[in-house]
């Protein structure tokens, strides 16, 4: 059924406006819903387990050996290691700000129970949840110093660096990266854009350098003074004091648009020495790394948030935009066409033009019978031709 004049009108005004609106959807959505879409979720909940490389070097300290026996210290090799890392988002916690809570265990798995425990952290930092980065506020965080039987003890500690998450949208670029061990950030410098199981990661490498740990917390194990028989120097049963030094290179492979580390690595080396530049007894040095298993659960952690910013950064604008401009051009058609049509008259009867007359006979002096004129004109729609009368005809 035809529409009227007045109904396209109302339908091309509809659609035209439709069509902006979708139009200015289309470009306002990348920059304004991302942006609210782009934060690392607050139901973040992350298990990572890295192992020690069986085809590297892996020694460990046999602490029991520090004060038992007679005989020099003793470093176990090819000690196969594990470490865990669980994370959770705590108060306080909002739409732009996050508490992460990591506790991290170290352990040798050659031995049963809690004799295998080398090294337990608990670390708790706000961040922002767009850029990875400390709030200002200070304290921002706390470390576990201590554990005994009540539970942990944290200690305020001021987070200067990135920890658990990269920016959204990391870039070629460093970034200064918080180390827990002795609370201080180092430069994590970009090396190079690769691919970890077809996703593309940016790698980053951080080097802690020699440090030592009794002058980041003075705890009985960072400084001992044992007969320097013990620790396997000259001196017999002269008192030698030690100090416990930490290094440390870091590599992490990060899903730039998220932040996601798909994959980290610790060469980590702790020594006891006199001296930071003499390593004299080795308490642990492993070069641990991500399990596969760990790594398929952060691609898979990334692969959803990356979905979740290409919907609302390319997949609903293209489609706004599309629907947009065929609306607009739509409305447009339609209110063009419905103006430009011209109204059709109703029919009338128009006036006939007459026929030429006929030329009088000029020897009779009246119409000839035979040039008489034929046109025949409707009864009642114009008068009848007027009759001319013969003057010279005689009674």
């Amino acid at each position: 059924m035809a529409l009227s004049a007045g109904t396209r009108r109302t339908v091309a005004c509809v659609l035209v406006g439709l069509g902006a609106a979708l139009l200015v959807a289309a470009l306002m959505i990348p920059t304004y819903t991302v942006s609210k879409v782009a934060k690392t979720p607050l139901d973040l909940e992350i298990t990572t387990i890295a192992e020690s490389q069986k085809d590297e070097e892996s020694l460990v300290l046999d602490s029991k050996s520090l004060t038992s026996g007679d005989g020099a210290a003793v470093v176990d090799k090819d000690v196969p290691l594990i470490s865990q890392r669980f994370v959770t988002v705590e108060e306080p916690s909002d739409a732009d700000e996050m508490t992460l809570q990591a506790g991290t265990t170290l352990r040798r798995t050659d031995v049963q129970g809690d004799t295998g425990l080398l090294t337990a952290a608990i670390d708790r930092v706000t961040i922002s949840r767009t850029t990875g980065m400390p709030v200002d506020t200070e304290p921002n965080g706390s470390i576990a110093v201590t554990v005994n039987k009540d539970g942990s003890v944290m200690e305020p500690v001021q987070h200067t660096g990135i920890g658990y998450r990269f920016p959204i949208g990391t870039e070629k670029k460093t970034y200064p990266y918080f180390d827990i061990n002795v609370r201080k950030s180092f430069d994590a410098n970009f090396i190079e854009e690769t691919e970890i199981n077809s996703m593309k990661v940016y790698r980053f490498q951080m080097t802690a350098p020699v440090t030592s740990t009794w002058d980041v917390v003075q705890s009985p194990t960072n400084r001992l003074t044992l007969p320097a028989a013990k620790w396997g120097v000259e001196g017999g049963d002269t008192p030698v004091t030690m100090t416990r030094y930490y290094t440390n290179v870091r590599d992490l492979w990060v899903e730039p648009q998220t932040g996601t580390v798909i994959k980290g690595g610790e060469a980590i080396h702790l020594f006891y020495a006199r001296s930071g530049d003499k390593p004299e007894v080795t308490a642990l040095k492993s070069h641990i790394v991500f399990d596969e298993a760990t790594i398929e659960s952060q691609i898979a952690i990334a692969k959803e948030n990356t979905d979740k910013l290409s919907l609302f950064g390319r997949v609903v604008p293209i489609v706004f935009g599309v629907l947009g401009v065929l609306a607009l051009l739509a409305g447009l058609f339609l209110g063009l066409r419905g103006g430009g049509t011209a109204a059709h008259a109703s029919p009338r009867r128009s006036r006939p033009t007459p026929a030429p007359t006929a030329a009088p006979d000029d020897t009779a002096g009246r119409w000839d019978g035979d040039d008489a004129p034929t046109t025949q004109f409707p009864r009642g729609d114009y008068d009848a031709p007027t009759e001319q009368i013969d003057t010279d005809k005689r009674p």
